[in-house]
């Protein structure tokens, strides 16, 4: 048994699924079903007796403590963050809560179990922290990709408490002895992401005939990583991982956020393409004026100002985990992200769910009334 924390957000969910489809081992799944933490994610697993669903708080020192007596889990993989940088410089007190007070909580509440422990028990247990390629700040264009060596130098509230938080693991493993493993991963992409971050908001604007609204010059870069491959890293990590040691995850895929969604453009061009005068939208009031007939969904494409304190590049060198642990993406950036795209296709009623009207008043904030809810 494995305990996940945050298994029903993003990369958590997926971590779940795809943990149940490889192993015979069962897991127990705690999630605070923020607006992040999504029931529908754990949908499909639904009669499957190996996944152990619990609505909890990592914060939550008894009920954590009560799992971890119950269920004797060998190990401890926290997803449990709250993770989008633009949320964390609008409300940084929800950010410092979770990643750093949460993760201080849960520290405490496993190391008090694992020294509980004896025997075999003690030495295979793994606490696996799931962390951030941005904690270790920004990149210029001809820098070398992040090390597991780089010095940390978080630019946002976000990053910061992530920083915080891949301390205080290390803390409890150099103090106490806690046997733990940290990954630093970059940008994931995939199924199940929140339509707040780039890929999914692209797309579900598209599909809406909304603007694609895009930060500054659209020229910052980002390492990308299907979300499946990321999964198998923390796997791989898990089952051999050096203790006390930190693996970066990456997808080994450059790419500027403007040529991301220059592709994503194109595939749903290719899977969905425009038809009629006012393409696959609602009618003309969701549509700039400038842009009537469409053609391509390029045509949509916003510029908008960009956000405070906005990392230019980031990116992940992976030789540490493939020369160890023999991993390596199975993706390249083309065969993941049309995966992505059409599994957001396949599911359009889970994005209809999870676009509430909270998230809509999100949209708007932070990109503008205009872009955020098409008038």
């Amino acid at each position: 048994m494995i305990l996940v924390t945050g298994g029903a957000g993003f990369i958590g969910s997926n971590f779940v699924h795809d943990w149940l489809s490889c192993e015979e081992e069962p897991l127990v799944n705690v999630d605070k079903l923020t607006y992040a933490g999504n029931p529908d994610n754990l949908a499909g697993l639904k009669g499957d007796e190996r996944h152990v669903f619990i609505h909890g708080d990592i914060g939550d020192a008894g009920l954590i403590a009560d799992l971890l007596d119950k269920y004797q889990p060998r190990a401890v993989v926290n997803f449990a963050a709250e993770s989008h940088v633009d949320r964390s410089i609008h409300g940084p007190d929800e950010f410092i809560q979770t990643n750093i007070v949460g993760t201080f909580r849960l520290l405490e509440t496993v190391r008090a179990y694992w020294t509980g422990l004896n025997g075999p028990s003690k030495a295979a247990f793994r606490f696996l922290h799931v962390s951030t390629d941005e904690v270790y700040g920004s990149l210029e264009r001809d820098e070398p990709a992040f090390r597991e060596t780089n010095q940390y130098q978080p630019n946002s509230p976000y990053s910061a408490s992530k920083a915080a938080s891949d301390h205080l693991v290390r803390a409890y493993h150099h103090t106490y002895g806690l046997p733990v493993l940290t990954t630093n991963c970059s940008n994931n992409y995939g199924p199940y992401q929140f339509p707040e971050k780039l890929i999914p908001l692209v797309i579900h604007n598209a599909l809406a005939g909304k603007p694609l609204p895009i930060y500054g010059d659209g020229r910052q870069i980002r390492d990308w990583l299907y979300v499946t491959d990321h999964c198998r890293a923390v796997c791989r990590v898990l089952e051999a991982g050096r203790i006390g040691e930190t693996y970066n995850i990456g997808g080994w895929s450059e790419k500027a956020n403007l040529d991301v969604v220059h592709a994503l453009c194109d595939i749903l061009d290719e899977l969905r393409p425009l038809s009629g005068e006012w393409g696959v939208g609602s009618g003309p009031s969701q549509l700039p004026t400038s842009h009537s007939p469409l053609s391509t969904y390029r045509s949509l494409i916003t510029f908008v100002k960009d956000r405070p304190g906005h990392d230019r590049r980031y990116a992940i060198d992976a030789t540490k985990i493939e020369r160890e642990l023999g991993w390596k993406p199975a993706e390249t950036f083309e065969s993941g992200m049309r995966k992505t795209v059409q599994w957001y296709l396949d599911h359009e009623s889970w994005v209809r769910n999870v676009t509430s009207g909270a998230y809509r008043d999100w949209v708007s904030r932070q990109y503008g009334a205009k872009v955020g809810s098409g008038e």
